[in-house]
């Protein structure tokens, strides 16, 4: 699809510096250098300066605030041939507890940041970072996030430990290696004609609809998926399915995989456990939410790649 890449998270063609992972002379050489930074994460906010239009902060390696995290650092990759890290400092207790709800609209302000920072919630800059900042924090994000909740071993139970720069963790008891992890969920645009089908889960802002989503199972094919979930969601039968674009959404580590699925009917059949409700809406009346007037949709939220589907189908983009 063209402009795939555009989806926020998309990828900014980032150096992950697979090569430094397990190789400690250079690893260490690496961080000694003068370039090298670190974005610091609190409880899955990265720290940020700006708002509109707000930058990643990187810190330099002696930065008094770096010296607040518990565990050692993951290394997220290379910026112009100098290493960039990621320090958790969740561990501390701010003034300012975070918000609640289906958007943590609280910010952190932590003694030690630099004049202006603050920790912001990831999905509140989903269109104010550039794709390079965008791409590290969810990184840094997910990575981070993997580790707070895989310490121990799945196979014997013991403590595991960190290894490779933060990218496996390591069984001292029987061996396993442990990898992060990916969950890949289907999202798809399932159209008919001029219409398209939008749902709503259970919580949701009033009005809020977006594309249907579930996640892919054990020996399953994206297709499948697709068909699966939409018939189990709404009653409608899906045929033909292509693959549009991807966007990893760190919430708390899933791989979004975008698709166009072509209906086969109309008639609806909600499974109230899995969604609230479920409706076509024609192009017109798609426009008329993405314009902010109708009285009943609000779209999928910018930077969401239901929301990116959604305009490419409007703009006749698809292809």
């Amino acid at each position: 699809m063209r402009q795939a890449e555009e989806v926020t998270f998309g990828g900014s063609g980032l150096d992950r510096a697979a090569d430094l992972r397990g190789d400690i002379p250079a690893l260490a050489a690496a961080l000694q250098a003068p370039g090298a930074r670190s974005v610091v994460i609190w409880r899955g906010k990265p720290l940020v300066r700006g708002e509109a239009q707000a930058d990643l902060l990187r810190l330099p390696l002696d930065h008094p605030l770096l010296a607040e995290a518990r565990a050692r650092p993951v290394l997220l990759g290379r910026e112009a041939g100098a290493v960039v890290l990621a320090h958790d400092i969740s561990g501390w207790e701010p003034e300012a507890p975070p918000g609640e709800g289906f958007l943590d609209q609280s910010v952190q302000v932590h003694p030690l940041a630099p004049e202006g920072a603050r920790f912001v919630e990831l999905r509140a800059l989903l269109m104010a970072l550039s794709p390079r900042d965008a791409e590290l924090a969810a990184t840094a994000k997910a990575i981070l996030g993997w580790h707070d909740s895989h310490g121990f071993c799945a196979r014997c139970g013991h403590a595991s430990e960190v290894m490779m720069a933060g990218w496996q963790r390591v069984c001292p008891a029987c061996g396993t290696h442990h990898f992060p992890r990916t969950d890949p969920v289907v999202i798809m645009l399932v159209t008919r004609g001029n219409s398209c089908l939008l749902g709503r889960s259970h919580g949701w802002p009033e009005g809020m609809f977006s594309c249907l989503a579930g996640f892919v199972e054990p020996g399953e094919t994206m297709e499948a998926a697709v068909r699966r979930e939409v018939m189990e969601e709404t009653g409608v039968p899906v045929g033909a399915v292509r693959y549009m674009a991807t966007q990893p959404w760190p919430w708390p580590s899933s791989l979004m995989m975008g698709c166009h699925a072509e209906a086969l009917d109309t008639a609806l059949t909600i499974d109230p456990v899995e969604i609230e409700a479920a409706r076509w809406v024609s192009r017109e009346e798609l426009a008329q939410a993405f314009a902010g007037d109708h009285p009943e949709i609000k779209p999928a939220r910018k930077g969401a790649i239901a929301h990116f589907l959604l305009r490419a189908w409007l703009a006749d983009r698809l292809v």
